[in-house]
């Protein structure tokens, strides 16, 4: 009788190439990266935002600093000059006057305060608040020259204060921008604050440097 003997045949399983294998690594990796960047955007974003509005709010009290020191001194110069009968242009140029004169005065004050020296108090005035003042008094100043009446109107007029209202707002509008630029290039205001800072610390070291025995 003859035994039939079944052979048993062996299929090689095919290994995947190594390629293969390392374009799904990649691919993994690089989902991966996307998912850590995608998970890590929102925060980013977050974050821009806060510094933009930190910026925004440091810019609106610089500009309202600038425009508190302009307002003293434009409403004394035009008060002034409309008291006297002057004409345009010699008022407008007391009202600059005394408005760059207030102006500079509102920083100087808490530098000089700080203990900081003259010399460099001046600098740290002139340089954060010329522009900004600047920018402000064009903008008054031609509203007021603008506006039909306002320059020759008397005190008790209500068109002469409207119009140097109106003026003053639309001047502050006009500097927020410049200063929001120059606190973001390291000037204007904040630059004032750090330099105060900066001043009333090494004062306070000093002092108690002082207070110490062998000083």
């Amino acid at each position: 009788m003859a035994h039939h003997h079944s052979a048993t045949i062996t299929v090689p399983r095919h290994a995947e190439p190594r390629g293969h294998d390392h374009h799904t690594n990649g691919h993994d990796r690089v989902q991966a990266h996307g998912d850590h960047r995608g998970r890590h955007q929102p925060h980013e974003h977050q974050e821009a935002n806060h510094q933009a509005s930190s910026l925004d709010r440091t810019a609106l009290m610089a500009t309202l600093h600038c425009l508190s020191g302009c307002t003293i001194g434009e409403v004394l110069g035009m008060a002034i000059g409309t008291a006297l009968g002057w004409s345009n242009w010699p008022t407008v140029g007391l009202a600059v006057a005394l408005a760059f004169l207030f102006g500079y005065a509102m920083t100087l004050y808490p530098l000089r305060r700080a203990g900081m020296a003259w010399g460099t108090a001046l600098g740290l005035a002139f340089a954060s608040d010329t522009l900004s003042m600047t920018t402000m008094e064009l903008v008054d100043n031609a509203i007021m020259v603008m506006v039909p009446g306002a320059m020759d109107a008397g005190l008790p007029d209500p068109l002469f204060w409207g119009s140097l209202v109106l003026s003053l707002l639309l001047a502050g509008v006009a500097a927020f921008p410049v200063n929001r630029w120059l606190i973001a290039r390291g000037k204007g205001m904040r630059w004032c604050m750090d330099s105060t800072a900066t001043e009333t610390v090494r004062l306070q070291s000093s002092i108690r440097c002082c207070d110490m025995p062998g000083c």
